[in-house]
């Protein structure tokens, strides 16, 4: 039986979904996105020469606010009370940045699209204090690597890209 889409109605219209029956239990996302760009704008961010201030804590801290705001930015997405939202930076190069969002909440639906937000917003915060210097900067790999909890179960992404 082919899955349906849980915010379409049968008549095809736009629905937010009831989740007033779902018991609320400890939910869990990670994604990530990373960032390609010219080793001179990693080696400035690494640095902290930046006019607009320290670039990964300015986005840290965009990311963190994007996932507490998802409901506002996602319309059928549910306003929920967040226990908890991490944002972590690597560089795997000297032309990558990679940002790992995490968003925990004890709730009835899941924080997917929390840690989503979070990592897309911090990556869009860095390519705006960083364009100046480096306006070919490419935002991509936008992606779920893991959650739990709910009744659908734990999810990891067992496909790992390697660049």
């Amino acid at each position: 039986m082919a899955k349906k889409l849980s915010h379409v109605g049968p008549d095809g219209e736009a629905r937010m979904v009831d989740v007033g029956p779902k018991a609320a239990t400890h939910r869990v996302a990670v994604a990530e996105a990373e960032l390609l760009m010219k080793s001179a704008t990693m080696a400035a961010i690494k640095k902290g020469k930046n006019p607009k201030g320290s670039v990964l804590e300015v986005a840290r801290i965009a990311g963190i606010n994007a996932a507490k705001h998802t409901s506002s930015l996602i319309p059928l997405c549910h306003p929920l009370a967040l226990t908890k939202v991490g944002i972590e930076f690597s560089a795997p190069s000297a032309t990558r940045l990679r940002i790992v969002s995490r968003a925990e909440a004890i709730d009835r639906t899941g924080v997917e699209m929390e840690a989503l937000t979070g990592a897309a917003v911090c990556a869009l915060t860095v390519y705006d204090m960083c364009k100046a210097i480096d306006r070919g900067m490419e935002i991509c790999r936008i992606r779920l690597l893991e959650k739990s909890g709910g009744k659908s179960g734990p999810y990891m992404r067992t496909e790992r890209r390697k660049r």
